[in-house]
Order: C-alpha cells, then sequence, then structure tokens
C-alpha cells in the first residue's frame, strides 16, 4: 500500500491536544512521551484544563512538528498510554 503524501509543510508549529484521566502523574507524563519525540518542545507552553467535573485532564500543546514520521510516532506513544484516552 502506498503512503499518502502529507498534506502539512514541514517543518511547522503542530497543535496537539491529549485528553486522558485526571490522574496526579497524567500531565508529567503525556509531556516526557511529548519531549522524547519533539525533544525542542518548550513545556512552558502548553494549558491544562480540568473537565467539568474535574474527572478528565485536557493539555494542549505545539511542538515544532519536522516530519510526518515524526507526528506518526508521537501520536502511537501516546495513544499507547493507558493513562491517554484520546489525542488529536
Amino acid at each position: 500500500m502506498e503512503e499518502q503524501p502529507s498534506l502539512i509543510e514541514y517543518p511547522c508549529d503542530f497543535p496537539i491536544k491529549i485528553m486522558g484521566k485526571a490522574h496526579q502523574d497524567f500531565t508529567q507524563i503525556a509531556l516526557a512521551i511529548v519531549k522524547f519525540h519533539a525533544p525542542d518542545f518548550d513545556a512552558t507552553t502548553i494549558s491544562v484544563r480540568a473537565s467539568k467535573n474535574g474527572t478528565y485532564l485536557s493539555i494542549t500543546c505545539a511542538i515544532r512538528a519536522t516530519s510526518r514520521s515524526q507526528l506518526d510516532e508521537l501520536y502511537r506513544a501516546l495513544s499507547k498510554h493507558p493513562l491517554v484516552a484520546v489525542v488529536l
């Protein structure tokens, strides 16, 4: 199967939203995964929001994406983690 060409021009700033259960380590774990795949990521640029009942957290961050494979690997790593429910 042939890989579809990317519609994104690299490098670019790419927003990522990570949602999961409100666990004391959720933010640190998610950011460690992001930083592993995007070493130049600035963790001070994130925003964290709790759901209405405080059951879930939503982390929004932007990385400097350098390739489609970098984004694919990052999404896979985040999605595999048991604390992460959704990655957009």
